[in-house]
C-alpha cells in the first residue's frame, strides 16, 4: 500500500452567519416591542434595550473579527484502501497566531460512501462519541506542536474518492456571531477490492462444496518437463528416466534410478471476461469481480498471462500479461467497475475476443445464460471453441429453485402457487438442457452461487491445467 497521503492547506473561504444566540435575543427583543405596543413603559425599556444591545452585539463580531482564522490543517491517509477494512485518518492542526478563537468545532467533509466510527483520538485521549462535529478548546492547542486528530473511516464502495476538505465553526464569546472557514486540505485516492482477502484466500484447503479451495498436487502430475531428481518411495514407474538411469551408478555398482520431474505447463493464456450488464446484479457482479481478481492471482502465480475484459455498461479490454506486476494493472483497471441495468451482449464479447487474442487461450465468460442465449450464440460459440477453450460460467437462480423446490413443510394450496411452481421448474429445466447442449459440443459450463464463485472457479483452473486440455 501506498505511503500516506498528506494534504495541506491550500485556502480558506470564510463566510459570517448569525449565531444561535442572536436570534434567540432577536426573537425576544421583537417580542418585547410588541408588547410596547400597548404599554409606554415597556416601550422605554424596549428602547433602552436595544441601544444596549448593538453595541454589544458590535463589539462580539469585532472580538471574532481580530482573532478570525488562526488555523492551519493537514491531513493524512493512505492513497490506497482496501474495501470494508478500516481507514485511519490523522489531522494535524496548527495555530498560525497568538489569538484563537473562543469555540471551535471541527468537521472533516469526508466522501459520503465512508461510513464514520464513533472513536476517535484526540492527541493521547481516547474518545467514544461521534467524531464530528469535534469541539476542540483553546488549550488543546501548543505554540510548538500541532493538535492530532486521528479517526477512522470504513470505505463502503469500490471506485475513486476525494476529500472535498476540512470545516472549523468559529464562535464569538457571546456566541451572537459564527464564521465558518472552509479550509482546501484536498485528500484523493482509490477504494480496491480487498486484496488482503484474496491474498489469503488461496490457502484455503477443504471441500469446495462448502466455499473452500482445494489444493491439487502437483509433483510428478503436470504435463511440462523441470528437471531429474532421484527415484523416492512413492514415485510412479512410468516418471523412471531409463536413458538417465544407465548413465547413473551407485558407489557398490547398483543402478540409481532417476525420475522425471514435471510441473504444470506455464506461459499460457487466460481472458476472462465479465458481464457488467442487466445479467448481474451489484451482489453477483461484486461476487464475480472478487473471483476475476482472485483467480488472476493464482494464474500469474502459475506463470500464465492474464488478460481481462468487460462488456454491456462499460466496455473494457486489458491485454494480457505475465507476472506479479501485472496484478496491480489488473487492479487499477477493474478496481471502479460496476454493473447497471443496461442491455449486454454475450455474442459481441466473444466476437471482440476473437479479434484480440493470437494464439490459443483459456477464456472464461462470466454472466448469467438463459435460455434465449443458445440461439444467439450458436453458430460463433464452434469457432470460439475451434481455436480456444472456453468456459461459460453462470450463476444459480436461487430464488427460481425456491419456487420450483418449496420446502418440504410447505403445502402449495393456490392455483398462483402451482403456477409460479410449474413455471420456475420450466424455466430451470430449460437451463440445464441448455447447458447439456453446451458441454455435449465441448464447452466447460460451470453454474455456482455467488458465495462460492471464486473458489469453483480456481478449482475449474487448476482441473484444466492438471488436464492438459489448454
Amino acid at each position: 500500500m501506498p505511503n500516506p497521503e498528506r494534504s495541506a492547506q491550500k485556502k480558506a473561504h470564510e463566510i459570517f452567519f448569525a449565531g444561535r444566540t442572536l436570534f434567540i435575543v432577536s426573537l425576544f427583543y421583537l417580542l418585547l416591542g410588541c408588547v410596547s405596543f400597548f404599554y409606554e413603559i415597556v416601550f422605554l425599556f424596549w428602547f433602552l434595550t436595544g441601544l444596549c444591545l448593538i453595541p454589544v452585539i458590535v463589539c462580539d463580531l469585532i472580538f471574532l473579527l481580530i482573532p478570525g482564522d488562526r488555523l492551519r490543517t493537514e491531513r493524512e491517509i493512505p492513497s490506497s484502501l482496501a474495501q470494508g477494512e478500516p481507514a485511519h485518518v490523522k489531522l494535524l492542526i496548527n495555530r498560525a497566531g497568538v489569538l484563537l478563537p473562543f469555540s471551535i468545532r471541527l468537521y472533516d467533509l469526508y466522501p459520503e460512501n465512508f461510513t464514520l466510527q464513533t472513536v476517535y483520538r484526540k492527541n493521547s485521549d481516547l474518545m467514544s462519541a461521534p467524531a464530528f462535529p469535534a469541539k476542540l478548546k483553546r488549550k488543546d492547542f501548543s505554540k510548538s506542536q500541532p493538535l492530532v486528530f486521528e479517526y477512522t473511516l470504513i470505505p463502503e464502495e469500490r471506485g475513486p474518492w476525494h476529500f472535498s476538505g476540512t470545516e472549523f465553526i468559529l464562535g464569538s464569546p457571546l456566541r451572537f456571531w459564527q464564521l465558518r472557514v472552509t479550509h482546501d486540505t484536498f485528500s484523493k485516492g482509490r477504494t480496491y477490492p480487498n486484496f488482503k482477502q484474496m491474498a489469503r484466500g488461496i490457502d484455503i484447503k477443504g471441500n469446495p462444496e462448502k466455499g473452500e479451495v482445494k489444493q491439487i498436487r502437483k509433483r510428478g502430475c503436470g504435463l511440462e518437463f523441470e528437471s531429474l531428481r532421484d527415484y523416492q518411495e512413492g514415485d510412479s514407474i512410468r516418471s523412471i528416466d531409463w536413458r538417465a538411469t544407465s548413465r547413473n551408478c551407485q558407489l557398490d555398482g547398483r543402478q540409481k534410478l532417476i525420475v522425471r520431474n514435471y510441473q504444470e505447463e506455464q506461459d499460457q493464456q487466460i481472458l476472462l471476461i465479465i458481464d457488467s450488464g442487466y445479467r448481474l446484479p451489484d451482489f453477483h457482479f461484486d461476487s464475480a469481480l472478487e473471483a476475476v481478481l482472485l483467480l488472476s492471482y493464482v494464474a500469474l502465480k502459475h506463470g500464465d498471462s492474464i488478460a481481462a475484459a468487460s462488456f454491456g455498461a462499460r466496455d473494457l479490454w486489458i491485454p494480457p500479461r505475465k507476472g506479479m506486476s501485472a496484478y496491480t494493472s489488473l487492479m487499477n483497471g477493474l478496481y471502479d467497475l460496476h454493473s447497471t441495468p443496461v442491455p449486454s451482449s454475450p455474442f459481441s464479447a466473444m466476437e471482440n475476443a476473437l479479434n484480440k487474442l493470437h494464439r490459443r487461450s483459456f477464456i472464461i465468460l462470466i454472466s448469467n445464460f438463459r435460455e434465449e442465449d443458445g440461439e444467439s450464440l450458436s453458430w460463433i460459440l464452434p469457432r470460439i471453441n475451434q481455436r480456444h477453450l472456453l468456459l461459460m460460467v453462470s450463476f444459480r437462480e436461487i430464488e427460481a429453485e425456491k419456487l420450483a423446490f418449496p420446502k418440504n413443510d410447505h403445502i402449495m394450496k393456490t392455483d398462483e402457487e402451482i403456477l409460479e411452481a410449474a413455471a420456475a421448474r420450466s424455466y430451470l429445466a430449460n437451463r440445464r438442457r441448455l447447458y447439456r447442449k453446451w458441454e455435449h459440443s465441448g464447452l466447460l459450463v460451470l453454474e455456482t452461487s455467488p458465495a462460492h464463485i471464486s473458489s469453483a472457479l480456481i478449482n475449474k483452473y487448476l482441473s484444466v491445467k492438471k488436464s492438459g486440455k489448454l
